[in-house]
């Protein structure tokens, strides 16, 4: 009992910027990616944006209660070796043919699971299923940002083999959080995909070349700021909590000339080619026809009576005490939005 306690206010009341992209991030890029549709699909989108958007997070709370869910958000590229993640098979049975199916899911199987949500949405649309399309859709957006982020490709996930642990949250949750609203979301209309998988497989690719980037940049930034200067502190739900200060962050920031943005960018641009490559494989059903349908939408619930043992993706930066645990607890039950 004291176990899961303390396990359900780390999980379900923890700040949200210690989840993958951070909830601010993940609900952006689903929100924006709604724009880059074309009119037979917007309508549809627009009409269900809020839910589209809000349950991007799904996937991230469902780590701790749905066996399988955790290797879905990441590929341990370079565990496999050097230049790997341009030679990793990129279908399913044909990374079967060369690795166990327990050696692929503990490395993670990012790539492959969002072709494999694809197809799913692909099914949705042509049973014009309205809530596993809303349903599918929240979460392919989701697991595409995942596999747009640099730190989602490697084993040193966390900056824990460099002594640089925190920068996964760092990175994808505090910078957005502070600079986001000074970013050009405007990526153009969504288009159709030849090959998806291919298609998933070179934002890996791409996101793994700027990880180097990633980890290198933050140490020089560190090396100009002494520990005072580098964190700050800031009131999240009535807690003091330590965070990268804004001066810290706006200089990471500037040293990857508008890396985040990119790969934010690059993440909506992709979530709506895979949307709308979905209902075009689907037959193209019109969408407008299930707009004014009445119905109650779909909500995931969530339980933890015994939580996974799965891989803390992101980590912490300390440990809280009893007191800060009961603070996190208590606040928590009045946080809106979770």
């Amino acid at each position: 009992m004291r176990y899961f306690f303390t396990f359900f206010i780390w999980v379900a009341f923890q700040p949200i910027e210690l989840f993958s992209w951070g909830f601010f991030a993940h609900r952006k890029i689903n929100r924006q990616a709604v724009y880059s549709l074309p009119p037979e699909m917007i309508g549809f989108f627009k009409y269900h944006i809020n839910y589209i958007s809000e349950n991007a997070v799904n996937p991230d709370r469902r780590r701790y209660a749905v066996l399988g869910e955790a290797e879905k958000h990441y590929l341990d590229a370079d565990a496999y070796g050097d230049s790997a993640v341009y030679k990793l098979p990129r279908y399913w049975h044909q990374a079967l043919e060369q690795y166990s199916e327990e050696e692929l899911r503990q490395k993670g199987i990012g790539p492959w699971n969002v072709y494999r949500t694809q197809l799913s949405l692909t099914e949705a649309f042509k049973k014009r299923d309205i809530k596993a399309i809303l349903r599918i859709t929240a979460d392919l957006g989701h697991y595409i940002a995942d596999m747009n982020v640099p730190l989602h490709t490697t084993k040193n996930y966390n900056g824990q083999l460099t002594n640089q642990y925190g920068i996964h949250g760092f990175w994808e949750s505090r910078i957005p959080e502070l600079l986001a609203e000074d970013y050009d979301f405007f990526v153009g209309k969504a288009i159709y995909l030849e090959k998806p998988q291919y298609s998933i497989w070179d934002a890996v690719e791409k996101a793994h070349a700027a990880l180097d980037s990633v980890l290198y940049f933050e140490k020089i930034v560190s090396s100009r700021f002494s520990e005072d200067k580098k964190y700050s502190y800031e009131e999240r739900n009535g807690i003091n909590t330590r965070v990268y200060s804004k001066d810290f962050t706006k200089a990471y920031h500037e040293l990857l000339d508008g890396q985040v943005e990119r790969q934010m960018k690059r993440a909506i641009k992709m979530t709506a080619d895979f949307w709308y490559t979905a209902w075009v494989n689907a037959g193209q059903p019109d969408l407008n026809a299930l707009v004014n349908i009445q119905m109650e939408l779909p909500e995931e619930k969530f339980e933890y009576r015994e939580p996974l043992d799965v891989r803390e993706h992101e980590g912490f930066s300390s440990i809280p005490s009893a007191k800060t645990l009961k603070q996190a607890f208590l606040s928590a039950l009045w946080r809106p939005g979770l």
